[in-house]
């Protein structure tokens, strides 16, 4: 009897190797009232699609399936057909892929599958290339088919199903790259909803209103042991890649998650550009808290009585400091640092600041030192010292780094901490950051100039230890100095 084919790998057959199907993320019990049984966890998959769902609530999508023909797509075109508003893969169908190419985007569509069905959604595979190899595949699959396992009676165990799919084959995995979480696909005949984020290197499968796969593919290991330099593809056609199975497809949309240009501006001040929301609305200090803690360790662990009193001892300091005057936000100098009073995960953040000759600031990124705003043009001399009078002693000044400028991550101690440019405007002018943080990974523009390319931000609070938090608060440091911003919009992006 001849072994049923793998999926998506047709040079090579699986070996029947029995495994479970994996489950990423696990439900742990709640404590419950004595003498009740206990409550089960919020699953965090289903919190990590509604926190998806919000954002991309916000942003328009348009449809890649006019549900009528196949305008607007290439390749075998013969072996997928328009069925009532569907779009069918018929049996032997190839690739099927898009005649635009996308970079940053969610995908939407709904799909359903015949018994042991297969397909594949390739995302930034180059024109004709090979989806799992030269792109990144999604796996489409029936993965509790007959073809892909059968029942046996295990000692000690009862009947158990066995499967000879790899971890990496199963329903919504990065192919060959990164397993799924199971348990979401929906019996074969019924109609399933999937989107498909990609940012940057990160990627977010959501199927039936649970997240299944979020990985970031730089650091994500290979499985298969097939060489995948799509990883690295930041821009690519979106592809159907058949395999001889008949699915279908419905509600294909694609909602833009490009990045901003760096010389996006507002078109008024404290006037949000299309796609951000103001953090600051140029009259008062609202959406903003005082910093209840310098250390943000010790702020993450305050809770209930504890946390409120802090708060409120940090508004009160805030407001002593902090003013709005002529649509800039304003500070003296003698307080502390100001947080906004939501968190944030992943986005790209506008913000026009101003500094007087010899300040020094920052921007806490999710609460974590910084992207470093300072004078390049201050020698940074004792007190009473002249200023360096021959270029030997100016190149001697660089060992403080702020005449390199600002921008850089200035705390990091393992990846680079120093801006690749010096693009300030002098001190009493207005500079424009564009900051965009994905992951760990943070790009910084300082007045359109690229000064931080992707580095990955390093946890002050543990030496490095730790990743960054996943989502936190912004702040806006304070150092000793007067301070002035205006124009702070933020742009949310999926996490």
């Amino acid at each position: 009897m001849p072994l049923p084919r793998p999926p998506r790998c047709r040079d090579r057959r699986p070996r029947r190797v029995p495994i479970l199907p994996l489950v990423l993320l696990a439900l742990a019990p709640l404590a419950a009232a004595p003498g009740q049984p206990p409550a089960a966890a919020p699953d965090p998959a289903l919190a990590a699609a509604e926190r998806v769902a919000r954002i991309l609530a916000a942003v328009p999508a348009e449809p890649i399936f006019n549900g009528r023909d196949l305008a607007g797509w290439t390749g075998d075109t013969a072996g997928y057909a328009v069925e009532d508003g569907i779009l069918v893969c018929r049996k032997g169908g190839k690739t099927l892929e898009t005649s635009a190419a996308y970079g940053d985007f969610a995908l939407t569509f709904e799909f359903r599958l015949e018994s042991s069905g297969n397909n594949g959604i390739g995302i930034r595979v180059p024109r004709g290339g090979y989806p799992s190899r030269d792109g990144v595949e999604i796996q489409i699959l029936d993965h509790d088919g007959p073809l892909y396992g059968q029942e046996a009676e295990i000692p000690g165990a009862g009947r158990q199903r066995l499967t000879w799919l790899k971890p990496w084959q199963y329903h919504g995995s990065v192919y060959g790259i990164t397993p799924a979480r199971t348990g979401q696909l929906k019996p074969v005949g019924q109609w399933n909803r999937e989107t498909i984020v990609a940012i940057d290197d990160h990627v977010i499968v959501i199927l039936n209103g649970a997240v299944i796969v979020d990985t970031f593919l730089d650091d994500a290991p290979v499985l298969d042991g097939a060489p995948h330099p799509g990883k690295d593809s930041r821009r690519g056609h979106i592809v159907l890649a058949g395999h001889d199975d008949r699915v279908e497809f419905r509600d294909l949309t694609v909602a833009d998650l490009s990045p901003t240009a760096p010389t996006a501006r507002a078109p008024a001040d404290n006037v949000p550009p299309p796609g951000f929301t103001a953090l600051f609305d140029g009259t008062s200090l609202a959406g903003w808290k005082g910093l209840a803690h310098a250390d943000a360790t010790a702020r993450r662990a305050l809770a209930g009585a504890d946390l409120e009193a802090a708060q409120a001892r940090a508004d009160a300091t805030m407001r002593e400091h902090w003013r709005v005057a002529d649509g800039v936000l304003a500070y003296d100098g003698k307080g502390d640092s100001l947080c906004t009073a939501r968190d944030y995960g992943d986005f790209e953040l506008l913000v026009d600041w101003k500094i007087p000759p010899g300040a020094d600031s920052g921007i806490y990124l999710r609460g974590t030192p910084q992207i470093q705003i300072w004078d390049p043009w201050d020698p940074r001399v004792g007190p009473g010292k002249p200023d360096p009078a021959t270029a030997l002693e100016w190149v001697a000044q660089y060992a403080n780094g702020r005449n390199l400028g600002s921008g850089g991550l200035w705390n990091n101690r393992q990846w680079r901490s120093v801006p690749l440019a010096l693009a300030d405007r002098k001190p009493g002018e207005w500079n424009t950051f564009l900051v965009r943080m994905v992951g760990e990974r943070v790009s910084v523009w300082l007045n359109d100039t690229l000064v931080v390319d992707r580095v990955k931000l390093e946890d002050y609070w543990s030496k490095g230890a730790r990743p960054v938090a996943r989502a936190d608060q912004i702040e806006l440091q304070h150092h000793g100095s007067e301070l002035f911003f205006r124009n702070l919009f933020i742009r949310e992006l999926p996490w």
